[in-house]
């Protein structure tokens, strides 16, 4: 009898137990929390009430978030209502405003280009053009966030300009309509040397995936046999869109990314669902230490399937998979919630817990040794976990994606740097076409091709150029000079075919003297042996 009563007894104990502590781990949970509330409410209603100045509360807020999140990954962010549009607008693919690049020059508004679509290119607003009144009121001195805010608007409504164009006497007038403004993800695409695909993405945005399905297809009419994907400098964007992208590259139902969190709900396995026509080129993937997120998913799944080349230098190693909460002020919080790792089961994130401060210095270090790392020998004496890509090759997780052909990019001398830093490439160009503008369209008139191959500047030129820069105080190094020559003089050049050939001008031209495109461009019997491909 008493045996009878024995296990149901028990059991019920044990069952109370168990919802007992359950109850009470919420209980103090809860405390916790809310003692935490109480607390950050009870400083703030003090430091507001009592502190020596006028506080703004605001400021303290978004400085307690700031440093609460700091303690977290040095990706979970608070992000204030102003920066959250600028940041949804670059990754949305587009914006409302009348579409022009453009720079200040010497407290003039210059126009760097129309963009492609919008309605100043459609009014014939040429690069070059200085904006001297917007709605009748002078603009000279204006800001950069001062054009933003004036030439930027909705859709359908209108701003009226006044334009100096060099070799027109009197101003030019234009009363633009505004419009939706397409924000490019792929800054370019064009053949290259017969046959050889080229094709730049400069983040992964919403429109990324269609975007470079497009630029493909163009590229494929023109008889692309091989393809060149360059994302250095992407420093990612949607994961849906990575994915999307690798799958232009990767067959049948392989895996291409999955994600694994604290909680179960933000654990996701992606696979290559679509068939595509990319599947089976031959593919090199540039990436450096710019390449980050979603680039590393491309290029992670690229190598650990043996589906390409990586070319270049070790990648950020941003493994890091954050969601966006917007809070009520239209302000978001930025917050990790899982980690991603390749097919192989690498994941790239590199250490940020023993020194945070390091974190994005450290890259700037890195001292990695040029040549064929297929077999990943680099990286053989690191601590880093090791992986097997579908071939059997040895790969690292834990810092990154390292190239299977490393090649490192040049260093520019301090000149170059103040040159850059100055701006003075785009003021001496836009001064150049002022004079040479004509000779250069009745010489070359539209033909891309013969302007990279024919086109050199002058002694002369060059001279103009340095006492040019001096004039803006940038002090002549000739020994700086002379290591960086073909540099400089391509950059200008650059800076002179982007005005007439926009991207494509630009990187049609530099490309000629940059070290890893030009070692990619040897590599395609490495990239298909690699992918089996012969």
């Amino acid at each position: 009898m008493r045996n009878s009563f024995k296990y149901p007894l028990l059991f019920i104990a044990l069952t109370f137990g168990i919802v007992l502590g359950i109850q009470i781990e919420k209980v103090f949970s809860g405390d916790n929390l809310r003692d935490g509330i109480r607390k950050f409410n009870d400083v703030l209603t003090y430091t507001e009430k009592y502190y020596v100045e006028q506080v703004d509360t605001q400021k303290l807020v978004e400085a307690a978030l700031k440093g609460m999140l700091n303690q977290l990954d040095p990706h979970s962010v608070y992000i204030s209502p102003k920066q959250l549009n600028s940041i949804e607008e670059s990754f949305r693919g587009d914006f409302e405003g009348i579409g022009i690049e453009f720079q200040v020059v010497d407290d003039t508004l210059t126009v760097v280009s129309p963009i492609t679509g919008g309605p100043s290119e459609a009014l014939g607003i040429m690069s070059g053009d200085r904006i001297v009144k917007i709605d009748g009121v002078d603009c000279i001195g204006i800001t950069n966030e001062e054009v933003r805010q004036k030439l930027r608007g909705k859709a359908g409504t209108k701003v009226k300009i006044t334009i100096i164009r060099v070799g027109v006497s009197k101003p030019i007038e234009y009363e633009i309509t505004r419009d939706k403004i397409p924000i490019y993800s792929v800054d370019t695409h064009f053949i290259y040397d017969g046959d050889i695909g080229y094709v730049s993405v400069s983040r992964f945005s919403e429109t990324t995936f269609n975007e470079l399905k497009d630029a493909l297809a163009d590229l494929k009419k023109k008889g692309m046999k091989e393809l060149i994907l360059d994302l250095r400098g992407n420093p990612g964007g949607y994961l849906n869109q990575a994915v999307k992208v690798a799958d232009l590259f990767i067959d049948d139902d392989k895996k291409i990314v999955y994600t694994r969190g604290r909680r179960e709900e933000f654990d996701e396995d992606y696979f290559a669902k679509r068939s595509s026509p990319y599947e089976k080129i031959p593919l090199i993937v540039l990436i450096n230490k710019g390449s980050a997120s979603a680039s590393e998913i491309v290029s992670g799944a690229v190598q650990d399937w043996d589906r390409g080349l990586i070319v270049g230098e070790t990648s950020f190693g941003k493994g890091l998979v954050q969601r966006q909460f917007t809070l009520f002020d239209n302000s978001a919080l930025r917050l990790t919630i899982s980690k991603y790792y390749t097919p192989s089961g690498r994941s790239i994130q590199r250490d940020y817990k023993k020194n945070k401060d390091e974190y994005y210095s450290e890259i700037g270090h890195r001292n990695e040794s040029e040549g064929d790392n297929l077999e990943h020998y680099a990286e053989k004496d690191s601590s880093k976990p090791v992986f097997k890509t579908n071939g059997g090759r040895t790969v690292y997780g834990g810092g990154g994606i390292t190239p299977d052909y490393i090649i490192k990019s040049e260093k520019l001398t301090d000149y170059s740097q103040d040159l850059l830093r100055k701006n003075i490439f785009y003021q001496y160009i836009l001064n150049y076409i002022d004079s040479h503008g004509k000779e250069i369209v009745r010489k070359y008139d539209d033909n891309l091709k013969n302007f990279n191959n024919n086109f050199e500047f002058t002694p002369g030129d060059i001279q103009s150029f340095i006492k040019f820069a001096e004039s803006k105080d940038v002090k002549f190094v000739k020994e700086d000079f002379d290591k960086d020559k073909n540099y400089i003089t391509a950059r200008l050049k650059a800076q002179i075919a982007r005005n007439y050939w926009k991207n494509e001008g630009w990187y049609v031209v530099l490309l000629k003297v940059d070290k890893q495109f030009m070692k990619a461009v040897t590599l395609f019997d490495e990239a298909k042996d690699l992918a089996h491909l012969k």
